[in-house]
């Protein structure tokens, strides 16, 4: 093969991707995964911009939404632990249970459970 693929990546990108990808704070040879998700969201983000183009998205909001649609950003655990509070509290209230007592039983629980570990 001779021909180079249309969207293959400029070897100054590649060079960036394997300084990335090396674990610290060794700096050894670099984590494959990390240089295929590199190399994967690369492509994505070709493809992204081929289809604005196509579809002729100029508007920074539309590209914005696609690009979230494209690549959605992971929750934190903040984010998630807060998502699982509010489930629980919901579940509760419909059970008829106050959340705050709920939290309250599990804090004398945890108390209890420390004072017995001192022991």
């Amino acid at each position: 093969m001779t021909q180079q693929h249309p969207i293959t990546p400029p070897p100054e990108l590649i060079a960036d991707w394997i300084e990335i990808a090396k674990p610290e704070p060794w700096k050894r040879p670099p984590n494959p995964n990390a240089l295929c998700t590199l190399a994967a969201q690369w492509g994505a983000d070709q493809e992204l911009e081929a289809c604005c183009a196509l579809l002729e998205v100029s508007d920074d909001n539309a590209r914005d939404f696609l690009q979230c649609a494209r690549r959605p950003k992971h929750k934190t655990r903040a984010e998630i632990a807060l998502e699982q509070y509010d489930r629980c509290v919901s579940i509760l209230k419909e059970k008829g249970y106050s959340p705050a007592h709920c939290i309250r039983d599990a804090l004398v629980y945890l108390k209890q459970l420390e004072e017995s570990r001192r022991r």
